[in-house]
């Protein structure tokens, strides 16, 4: 079955990664372990170019480091969103005064990563030749666009939910032909790159903090 993996990066970052020694992840290892007997003819992977923020200065040069990684697989694609910055005011919690204190927050919202997945889901379905389409997210924003590769294209569907809690969206679970509550460790694990890969632009050493 010849399939096309759609990754939400921040979607998988934030519901699998942070916070575990496996984000130095080998993205074509993961899906060959969680979809055997396909033939995975394209990765495309969505994310956004992170800051620098005081707090982690250095977060935009391991993720600099982790894309050149990437590189190194033959059929991935890379598709960028943006991150826009947004000062708001926000109630202090917990809630002890009325009416509330505001704390001014400075708030990190990545922008278009859906919309760009959702595009090119329904595109490849006009275009491409396959026979699946794997979504590795839990946004339920992408519940038309799946819908749609269903019902109008006539193509397998499936999503695999990257929340370690296991929660999947109840809409994207209806809309899909299968699904994958989540992804195990165990999997995770077994889907690292080595410590430094040999890209198109010379080699990159994973980040000694990973």
């Amino acid at each position: 079955m010849k399939t096309i993996v759609y990754i939400d990066g921040f979607n998988l970052y934030y519901g699998s990664l942070k916070g575990t020694p496996y984000k130095w992840l080998d993205l074509l290892a993961m899906c060959q372990r969680l979809l055997p007997n396909r033939s995975i003819i394209m990765i495309r992977y969505f994310t956004a170019l992170v800051k620098s923020l005081s707090q982690d200065p250095q977060a935009p040069v391991r993720q600099r480091q982790y894309l050149r990684a990437l590189q190194s697989i033959h059929n991935i694609t890379f598709h960028y969103g943006r991150f826009v910055e947004r000062v708001q005011m926000w109630p202090e919690y917990p809630l002890t005064a009325t009416p509330p204190k505001l704390a001014q927050i400075l708030r990190m919202e990545e922008k278009r990563t859906d919309v760009n997945l959702a595009t090119l889901l329904i595109v490849d379905c006009v275009d491409a030749d396959f026979d699946e389409a794997v979504v590795i997210s839990n946004d339920s924003d992408l519940l038309l666009p799946i819908e749609y590769a269903a019902s109008r294209f006539g193509k397998t569907v499936g999503v695999i939910n990257p929340q370690r809690s296991g929660r999947a969206s109840r809409e994207l679970s209806q809309a899909a032909s299968w699904t994958y509550r989540k992804i195990n460790r165990s999997v995770l694990a077994a889907s690292q790159f080595p410590d430094v890969v040999a890209t198109p632009r010379g080699p990159v050493t994973k980040p000694p903090s990973w």
